[in-house]
C-alpha cells in the first residue's frame, strides 16, 4: 500500500518498527548515517545503482525507494540523514517520511550552492549548477527550512574550495553565522584533490571573532585519504566530521581491488563493508554516511560495524592510496546513469 506521496505505507507516528541496535554516540551504528545522493534524482555517478533502483525511476517510484531504505537505516539504529537542494527531490522525500513517520530522533544535515536542472532526466546535459552566492543561500536555506522546518539540524556549503568566493564575502559569512545564532550548525562540504587544504583554510574562518563552522563533510576512503590529516585537526578543534564517498562511489563495491576483497573474504563480509569499516577505524570520523540504494545494500554496508580491522589489515588497506589528483580525475569520468 502507498500513501498519497506515493511512499511506503503509515506505520504508527514514532515507533519506527523493529529496534535492532541501541542508538548512541559510543555505538558503531550510532556513528552511521544515509546518504540520499543517489536516491534524490533518477540519475548519478554512483557504480551499482542499475538494479538496486525500481526499472521505471518516477518521482513516485524512487520516493518509494528512498522511503524503503530510510525504513530499514532507522530500524537499524541509524540516526542522520544527509542531503542537498541539488540532490533533486531528496528534502522532499525526506521530509515527507519523517512528517509520516513522526520521528523526532533523527538528526538532518543539507548542503546549499549546487541547484539541481537535471528536469528528471537519465539523459540531461547537465544536472547540477554551482554557486556560491548570497541570493543563492538565501534562497535555498529558504526551500530547505519550508520543507524540514525546525528538523533542519546542520546547513552546509556544498563543495567548498579554497579559493571559494565565499572567503572572500563578507555579507555571506555574516548571513551564515545568523543561521548559525538561530541554531543551525553550518558547515561545509569539500570534493576534489585539494581537500586538505580547503579544511584547513575554513577552520580559521571567523566572524565577530568566532569560529564560523561547526560541521565538515568530506570524502575519505582508502583510494582517497589525503584530507585525513585535516579532519583530524577539525575533529580536535570541536567540528562534527563526516565522511561521505566511503565506497569511492561504489568502486569499492562494484570494481574492488584485490586487497579489499582478500580482507573482506578473511571477515566473511562484503567488500563494501571492509572499505566502511576502514573509514569507522578513524576516530576522528564522528558520522560516516552510507550512500545505499536498496535494503539490500544497506544491509550489506552495515556489517561494517560489526568488522574489526586488525593492523596487518589497515596496512593492507593503506597501500591503496592513490594520488589525490589521479583519484579526482578517474572520478570526473564517472557517468551519470
Amino acid at each position: 500500500m502507498t500513501d498519497r506521496r506515493g511512499g511506503p505505507g503509515r506505520r504508527a507516528a514514532g515507533t519506527g518498527g523493529r529496534h535492532r541496535g541501541t542508538v548512541g554516540p559510543m555505538t558503531v551504528i550510532g556513528r552511521m548515517g544515509l546518504g540520499l545522493a543517489a536516491l534524490g534524482r533518477p540519475a548519478y555517478i554512483n557504480l551499482g545503482r542499475d538494479g538496486a533502483l525500481p526499472a521505471e525511476r518516477t518521482v513516485e517510484a524512487m520516493r518509494a525507494a528512498a522511503w524503503r531504505v530510510l525504513d530499514a537505516a532507522y530500524d537499524e539504529g541509524i540516526r542522520w540523514a544527509d542531503a542537498a537542494r541539488s540532490y533533486g527531490l531528496a528534502e522532499e522525500f525526506l521530509a515527507g517520511w519523517l512528517d509520516d513517520r513522526g520521528h523526532r530522533d533523527v538528526t538532518v544535515s543539507s548542503k546549499w550552492g549546487y541547484a539541481y536542472v537535471g528536469e528528471w532526466r537519465l539523459d540531461a546535459d547537465v544536472h547540477e549548477v554551482k554557486e556560491h552566492s548570497l541570493a543563492r543561500f538565501r534562497d535555498q536555506v529558504a526551500r530547505s527550512r519550508a520543507l524540514l522546518g525546525d528538523r533542519l539540524a546542520v546547513y552546509q556549503i556544498h563543495s567548498l574550495m579554497a579559493d571559494g568566493p565565499v572567503f572572500a564575502d563578507a555579507a555571506l559569512q555574516r548571513a551564515l553565522a545568523g543561521l548559525a545564532a538561530e541554531g543551525v550548525r553550518v558547515g561545509f562540504s569539500t570534493s576534489g584533490p585539494a581537500q586538505a587544504e580547503t579544511v584547513r583554510r575554513a577552520l580559521d574562518l571567523e566572524v565577530d571573532g568566532r569560529p564560523l563552522f561547526a560541521a565538515v563533510q568530506s570524502t575519505w576512503n582508502v583510494l582517497e585519504p589525503s584530507a585525513g590529516g585535516a579532519l583530524a585537526e577539525a575533529h580536535a578543534r570541536g567540528l562534527h566530521v563526516l565522511v561521505k564517498e566511503g565506497l569511492a562511489n561504489g568502486r569499492l563495491a562494484v570494481e574492488p581491488p584485490a586487497a579489499v576483497r582478500q580482507v573482506a573474504a578473511a571477515h566473511g563480509v562484503g567488500t563494501d563493508a571492509v572499505a566502511l569499516a576502514a573509514v569507522l577505524a578513524n576516530p576522528w570520523a564522528d558520522t560516516v554516511l552510507t550512500g545505499a540504494v536498496s535494503v539490500a545494500q544497506l544491509t550489506s554496508n552495515l556489517a561494517a560495524a560489526r568488522v574489526r580491522l586488525g593492523e596487518d589489515d589497515l596496512a593492507a588497506l593503506g597501500a591503496l592510496a592513490t594520488p589525490p589528483g589521479d583519484y579526482w580525475k578517474e572520478r570526473a569520468t564517472l557517468p551519470w546513469t
